[in-house]
């Protein structure tokens, strides 16, 4: 193993896939910095480059691309308060406040070390313990993944922080909208009023637009209205040493990485959910598991180290059952199949043993891409602050000028520009309202894997309720999904205890 792993180093280290790299990674974290720009999106643009390419010199060149718009959204999440793709989302929970105390540059330098982290974790884990993760995944079927999905629902109730009641309206909502288009199983078009746009649904990408972006943009815009355009002042870098972090905070977050890691690792694996949802739930486990949850939504770093570890964990974790079993997991790994296919490689169990010598180049440039990506960012750091100093009457029509030509890059639909534009109007009732927008995400994003795999089950089960508490894993996912509600009403309801005058004066 450690020969072939220091050939496929040999390989990726030429001076030709080594450049290639590093260009991959610089222009995947500007994909990911910038909202409406995806790894998707960078991945699709590229991929015809590589055709005149050899397969471990395009293989490299995406896999670089994947890691830097992986790790590249935290710098748009934690500046700018969005995301720029749906695995910063929880980022800028704790990001963005951090940003406004002043704290914006070593929420940025937490992000790139522990997004570097998380992405060695699963590198590791594709490494060592791809084929029995990926047998493990393979066996699930439609009743797992439709409690999975109840089980991850039942989390919005956490994350609804000061109304639960709002918490799941919001949560409704967004599963509300995500049953807009042909359904699954029958393909009847639902709520789509003879609208042949709609008729697949909405794009995750426009309403996570819409619903962030363009809500923050309306917000700060009304702002900027009522107390006039205040000139913006960046964070003093030269206070600034290394990350911005000391040692004791960096080992004080170890048990949170490493967490946030695993989970991140394991939603990676299963197909379909990725990490999008992975750094929402390791920030609902790290708040859980925090001696300080109130700190949590107010500005601190185990929030953005959750958040990033978890998704750049998904890195490894989504290429362990596109490698082993050529099932990708996500989109991006939907276009590195595509990506290996057009060059000749078909991932499978098979894939280790014919063309060993390219599978461990695969693991080489994903460790060698981690490492570009921290010096690269590392580099940016003070470039990135610079953004700050940016008077908002310009970068508030920048940015929506990127998301305008970001969603319309999605399908060359000026349909897609209204929509998000729709969903910024909703983005922004709902701050005017109070009502949190990650459940609306969970619900939208959740929805669809929980309606198709309920019918999916149903199929298999003729119309029998009982085979999703007869299945072992089924039932128990559900079983913790019930104690997860019980456990919410009852700590919504139970007596708070009373401060006593003492209490209050120390």
């Amino acid at each position: 193993m450690l020969d072939m792993l220091l050939q496929g180093f040999a390989a990726v280290l030429s001076p030709q896939i080594f450049i290639l790299i590093t260009i991959g990674v610089a222009v995947g974290i500007v994909f990911g910095a910038v909202p409406g720009l995806t790894a998707v999106m960078a991945i699709a643009l590229t991929l015809p480059m590589t055709y005149s390419l050899g397969a471990s010199a395009g293989i490299s060149l995406l896999i670089a691309l994947f890691v830097g718009a992986t790790s590249g959204a935290l710098i748009s999440a934690i500046l700018l308060k969005i995301p720029g793709t749906p695995s910063s989302i929880a980022t800028t929970f704790d990001g963005a406040p951090m940003m406004e105390k002043g704290e914006g540059a070593k929420a940025l330098g937490v992000g790139i070390v522990f997004s570097f982290l998380g992405t060695i974790m699963s590198i590791a884990a594709l490494m060592f313990i791809a084929p029995s993760l990926a047998r493990v995944a393979l066996s699930f079927g439609p009743h797992e993944y439709f409690a999975i999905a109840v089980f991850s629902l039942t989390l919005i109730a956490t994350l609804s922080s000061g109304s639960m009641i709002k918490g799941i309206f919001a949560g409704v909502a967004g599963f509300a909208v995500s049953t807009v288009g042909i359904a699954p199983v029958d393909a009847i078009t639902r709520y789509t009023f003879g609208r042949v746009e709609i008729n697949a649904g909405f794009s995750i990408l426009t309403v996570l637009v819409g619903m962030f972006a363009i809500a923050e943009v309306i917000r700060v815009a009304e702002q900027a209205r009522k107390r006039g355009d205040m000139p913006t002042v960046a964070p003093l870098m030269v206070k600034i040493k290394g990350f911005g972090f000391s040692m004791a905070e960096f080992l004080g977050q170890i048990p949170n990485a490493i967490r946030s890691g695993l989970i991140g690792i394991s939603i990676g694996i299963l197909p379909g959910i990725g990490a999008g949802t992975s750094n929402i739930i390791s920030y609902i486990a790290a708040k859980k598991r925090s001696k300080t949850p109130e700190k949590f939504g107010k500005g601190t770093i185990e929030g953005v180290v959750a958040s990033e570890t978890a998704n750049n964990a998904g890195i490894g974790g989504a290429m362990i059952p596109l490698l082993t079993l050529g099932i990708p997991g996500d989109a991006v790994t939907a276009i590195l199949l595509g990506g290996l296919m057009i060059h000749g490689i078909q991932p499978g169990p098979m894939l280790f043993i014919t063309q060993g010598a390219l599978v461990y180049t695969i693991f080489a440039a994903l460790i060698v891409s981690a490492f570009m990506m921290l010096v690269l960012e590392f580099l940016g750091l003070r470039v990135f602050i610079r953004l700050l100093a940016i008077p908002k009457h310009i970068l508030l029509p920048v940015i929506l000028v990127l998301c305008a030509v970001g969603a319309f890059g999605l399908s060359s639909r000026v349909f897609d520009v209204w929509t998000i534009l729709a969903f910024g109007v909703l983005g922004y009732a709902f701050v005017k309202a109070g009502i949190p927008a990650a459940p609306f995400i969970i619900g939208f994003i959740l929805g669809p894997m929980a309606e198709t795999n309920f019918r999916r089950g149903l199929q298999l089960s003729a119309g029998d309720f009982t085979g999703f508490i007869t299945n072992p894993i089924a039932g128990t996912f559900l079983g913790l999904a019930a104690l997860s509600i019980l456990w919410q009403i009852y700590s919504a309801l139970r007596p708070k205890p009373v401060k006593t005058l003492s209490d209050i004066v120390d």
